[in-house]
């Protein structure tokens, strides 16, 4: 469980940890001399019971709301701290705004400097708690307790600590972070420990991690890296579950590869993007409705960026609604469904800081959406979970989705998404591509790609009249599925039901291929008779098409078939008549086995021919194995590779 502090500069909340917990969390000399918080601090708290919880300082000061919304992440309990003596300031309203954005769910209001009150008037303590009141109307803090604390004289502590104890009972009981859920952590800090290597923190929002763990850093370092050792508040642990403030030492990187806005994540399950779908919030304090299109800062996890924010299906956003987005980052981010995110203006607000609202991730990595689209994503949104699976699958296309990576995207536990995998199969909305990774494909792209299949070929057929069929990895790659056990999963139907035919690595309609029209028989007679009256000075394939009036792709079609019937050879970027080729041979034969080896001059003086010919035809028999090149000579290694 993690407590944060949120509110304005200079309220006192970094005094207030230190006298809760005896710890300083301003860390850098910086702080010390100016005397505000720049940076999150951490510390530890040790509640009535004994339960220990930890507790994160964030920045008041506005320059530094990217901080504070990186704390702010991981935070179950926040206690909203207000000087006695200032009341509710402009980066009080704001983080309130930021902790209900990104679904705290609890809190204590605290007014610090509790020992100025006798000073500041009588009623002055009932005004301040009217005035807080009403700031949290319609948030997680509306019927928060209120404690007058003072750091200094240490007035009020033990009821803010018993206070805190009572509402951490309480979060206990309601639903919080998923401890079997996919394995996210923010990375919040990174450091080295002498004799240890890096060492990053952070709080798991789902998952839990042990030691020896394999995993991925992102963006960036996929690994798969090892958890050398945890910490918990100063203190080994084996593992750490959601909910919990981890260091953790990653073996295999160095520190100055890692940085705050990296998120510690299981090798396979997630992987960093720059395309979110999101349900967007634009907070009701927001003076103009949002555009269709805009540019505003996004936090994603500990992570910052610019992104074009992209309505789906509303001409403009009003304050206080809600609808589903689009959002294009600038630089790409590790994120998981259901995390909530902060999107921020680039002006700020009068008397609320540059907040404008906050979104909850629904898909990682979508394509492009159309008009429309709010609609899929609001059927996504409600969907049971076979469903929820076989939609992700099939907005993967022909990629598909392993177990892991859909257990990491549907939001399920791992039994609900074996029920769901089993269900969605039994249902036949799923296919499993692929038994070694557990790939599946949603049954929609797969009886897509089958008729793509059929289509392919056939447009193959009338290109190709003369061809047997289409070279598998051809039809494979034209298909664009990127698995070949995908590809094998996608035509054993087709090839059971005889919709198709296979010989050795040819692929090709039943009735189809071989067939030679009129037309295509003379090319081809035309062909071989021009080749044959060149020798070996064969012209190139543009000139001979330009000759026999066929176009260039045409004419190449007809040579490599040629080519495959042995009837032409090919060496580089000409074609020569076979019957020249091996006159030829014999001719080289001949010479190499009465001299032992011939240079590029003698070749030359042998055939008569240019170097536009003696290169090709060289590597031609380098090729089959007749010659092999020593130095600037060639030498007989045997006719057929002997």
């Amino acid at each position: 469980m993690i407590v944060g502090t949120a509110g304005h500069v200079d309220h006192g909340k970094t005094s207030l940890v230190k006298a809760l917990t005896g710890i300083d969390t301003d860390r850098l000399p910086e702080e010390k001399r100016r005397g505000i918080t720049l940076e999150l601090g951490f510390a530890h708290l040790d509640l009535p019971g004994g339960r220990r919880v930890g507790v994160v300082d964030v920045p008041g000061h506005e320059r530094f709301v990217k901080a504070m919304t990186a704390g702010a992440g991981g935070v179950d309990l926040a206690l909203l701290v207000v000087a006695a003596d200032e009341g509710v300031m402009p980066q009080t309203r704001e983080h309130v705004d930021i902790c209900s954005l990104l679904g705290v769910r609890r809190g204590v209001l605290v007014v610090s400097k509790a020992d100025l009150l006798p000073g500041l008037g009588e009623g002055w303590l009932e005004l301040l708690e009217g005035e807080l009141r009403a700031l949290c109307i319609g948030t997680f803090l509306e019927a928060a307790p209120l404690v007058a604390v003072s750091a200094k004289t240490g007035e009020g502590l033990g009821v803010l600590k018993a206070e805190v104890a009572k509402q951490v009972e309480q979060l206990e009981g309601e639903r919080g972070r998923v401890a079997d859920g996919p394995l996210f952590m923010p990375v919040d800090r990174a450091f080295t420990v002498k004799g240890f290597g890096c060492v990053v923190t952070g709080t798991l929002l789902s998952g839990r991690l042990s030691v020896d763990d394999e995993v991925s850093l992102l963006p960036g370092l996929p690994g798969p890296l090892r958890v050398r050792g945890l910490q918990q508040h100063g203190a080994s642990v084996s593992k750490v579950v959601a909910g919990e403030r981890a260091a953790v030492n990653v073996a295999g990187v160095e520190t100055h590869e890692v940085h705050r806005g990296m998120a510690l994540v299981r090798p396979g399950e997630l992987e960093a993007t720059k395309v979110l779908d999101v349900e967007l919030t634009l907070l009701p304090s927001v003076e103009r409705p949002l555009a269709p299109r805009s540019r505003q800062l996004v936090t994603v996890g500990t992570a910052q960026s610019e992104a074009v924010v992209k309505l789906l299906d509303v001409d403009a956003l009003e304050p206080g609604a809600t609808c589903f987005a689009q959002l294009r980052l600038a630089q790409p981010v590790a994120a998981m469904p259901q995390l909530r995110l902060i999107l921020r203006g680039t002006r700020a607000l009068p008397g609320r800081g540059a907040t404008l609202g906050g979104a909850r991730v629904l898909v990682l990595s979508p394509p492009r959406r159309r008009p429309g689209a709010a609609s899929l994503l609001a059927g996504l949104a409600g969907a049971q979970a076979d469903e929820r699976v076989a939609w992700l699958a099939a907005q993967a296309g022909s990629r598909g989705l392993t177990d892991k990576e859909l257990f990491a995207r549907a939001s399920v536990s791992p039994k609900e998404l074996t029920r769901a995998l089993e269900t969605s199969a039994t249902r036949g909305k799923l296919v499993l591509v692929d038994k070694e990774q557990r790939r599946f494909l949603a049954a929609s792209v797969v009886g897509a790609l089958q008729q793509r299949v059929l289509a392919t070929l056939g447009r193959f057929h009338d290109e190709r009249p003369e061809a047997d069929g289409m070279p598998r990895e051809e039809l494979r790659q034209r298909l664009g599925v990127p698995s070949d056990k995908t590809f094998s999963r996608v035509v054993a139907p087709l090839l059971e039901a005889r919709t198709i035919e296979a010989e050795k690595d040819l692929v090709r309609l039943p009735g189809r291929g071989r067939a030679f029209t009129e037309a295509a028989s003379a090319l081809r007679k035309e062909v071989v008779a021009a080749l044959a009256a060149a020798g070996l000075q064969p012209p190139l394939v543009a000139d001979l098409a330009a000759r026999l009036e066929v176009p260039d792709a045409r004419l190449l079609q007809v040579l490599q078939g040629l080519a495959a019937e042995g009837q032409v050879a090919r060496a580089g970027e000409l074609f020569f008549d076979a019957a020249a080729i091996a006159g030829l041979e014999l001719k080289l034969v001949a010479f190499l086995t009465e001299h032992g080896a011939i240079s590029t001059q003698q070749f030359k003086d042998l055939t008569g021919l240019s170097r536009k010919f003696l290169i090709p035809l060289a590597e031609l028999f380098d090729a089959r194995k007749v010659t092999l090149r020593v130095g600037d000579t060639r030498v007989l290694r045997g006719k057929g590779g002997a």
